[in-house]
């Protein structure tokens, strides 16, 4: 078999980065976007012809197969159907996580990739970071003893929560789904990758705390742009993070030879980025605490938390013999026994978002194109069935959360 050849279905950030890597073992041959300018911009970088430029799934999806498979990347709501239909249509299919927005969906996927004999892949990508395959290697070699408890810190950040989670598209858990699944399901995956045990109960608390519209400033506006006057002093500012500072601009559609200044803060003027985050129609938490109760009597304490300045992971493994502990950058592994040393793994090279998630982008698609080429789909770390399980636990949290919220007085009457 030659290259294999994909079908990019949504033009956003994270197939741009999948596009452009194994040039030599795969080839994008048809680009699916309905936003004009993603579309033209990805189909450009690949090379793909006018005539296999799709607007929306469904006209792709009635087309003849055209393709070995196909990269889901798309929003939340837009995974079970495009997903179900590319697998009846002889498509193998790259998932971008969340898998679909409720238990019953995800587990049709399941069910029809195995009827189909499809390879079926999650984007569970972490689980191919260097940092996060050497914490596995440490806890798999068995030389702490036994496993007992677990603490786990998602820390979001502030930056994150307002860009994506407030004013952005993961703002409403309808239309896309709880954050717990959103933003987390990187963390549930992880403890369930490096645990190796299954979940057998869970409890959570949590909330949309602050961003609410009780909370807004005397003076504040509707939008960043409208004359606010606490607008230079605010932390939240739109003005400041996206058109002073220039973050976040790849969430900004800007066309080839555009001023970006221009287009951002037209941007800012009517689309949902300046919008006020006191007055924003965003109803997931900003904060979530969670325990867990794993076989063999493992406890787990997982915490996402918004309000950070800066973002990342922190997990601290406790065992009979010792204990293992990280941020990201430095893994640090220590032993009980007085006559065996610490042991530390710099990973500070690996860290952030550009270049890759440190090469587990790379590492996902390379095992996808091997698992396509040789039908191995259960070769695949990232293979659907075993990215099922966190999805599960996600949603019984969420269930959870919701028993509980509504006693807390606090919340009482504002959910």
């Amino acid at each position: 078999m030659g290259k294999v050849t994909v079908v990019a279905i949504g033009a956003g950030n994270r197939m741009n980065a999948y596009a452009e890597l194994h040039p030599q073992e795969m080839r994008v041959v048809a680009v699916v976007e309905p936003n004009r300018i993603r579309r033209t911009q990805l189909a450009v970088k690949c090379g793909v012809e006018e005539r296999n430029c799709f607007e929306s799934w469904e006209e792709f999806l009635r087309q003849e197969k055209m393709a070995d498979a196909v990269f889901i990347c798309t929003p939340d709501h837009i995974h079970y159907e495009p997903a179900m239909l590319a697998l009846e249509r002889g498509y193998d299919v790259l998932l971008e996580k969340p898998i679909a927005q409720t238990l019953e969906e995800c587990m049709a996927i399941v069910s029809r990739a195995h009827e189909l004999q499809r390879v079926v892949g999650v984007c569970h990508v972490l689980r191919y970071h260097p940092y996060f395959k050497k914490f596995r290697e440490v806890v798999a070699y068995q030389s702490l003893g036994e496993l007992i408890s677990v603490n786990h810190v998602e820390a979001v950040g502030i930056e994150r929560m307002t860009h994506a989670f407030v004013r952005g598209l993961w703002r409403k858990e309808g239309e896309t789904n709880p954050m717990i699944l959103s933003k987390a399901c990187h963390d549930l995956d992880l403890l369930v990758w490096l645990t190796g045990k299954k979940c057998l109960a869970v409890s959570s608390y949590g909330s949309l705390k602050w961003f609410r519209a009780e909370h807004a400033p005397l003076g504040s506006s509707l939008r960043c742009t409208d004359g606010c006057v606490v607008e230079q002093e605010c932390p939240y500012s739109a003005l400041e993070l996206y058109y002073r500072r220039k973050r976040w601009l790849r969430h900004f559609d800007i066309p080839e030879g555009a001023d970006p200044e221009t287009v951002i803060l037209q941007e800012l003027k009517t689309g949902p980025y300046g919008r006020c985050v006191y007055h924003c129609d965003n109803d997931v938490v900003d904060h979530q605490v969670v325990s867990m109760l794993l076989e063999d009597g493992i406890t787990v304490n997982f915490s996402m938390d918004a309000f950070t300045k800066d973002s990342g992971r922190r997990t601290h493994f406790m065992f009979s013999q010792g204990e293992v502990f990280g941020d990201e950058r430095i893994l640090t592994v220590r032993h009980f026994h007085a006559d065996r040393e610490d042991e530390m793994y710099d990973f500070s090279d690996f860290y952030g978002e550009c270049n890759f998630h440190g090469g587990a982008d790379q590492g996902i698609v390379r095992d996808f194109i091997h698992a396509v080429k040789t039908r191995q789909g259960d070769a695949l770390l990232t293979n659907i069935d075993s990215s099922l399980e966190s999805h599960r636990i996600a949603f019984e949290i969420e269930k959870q959360r919701k028993k509980t919220v509504v006693r807390d007085p606090y919340i009482s009457g504002r959910e």
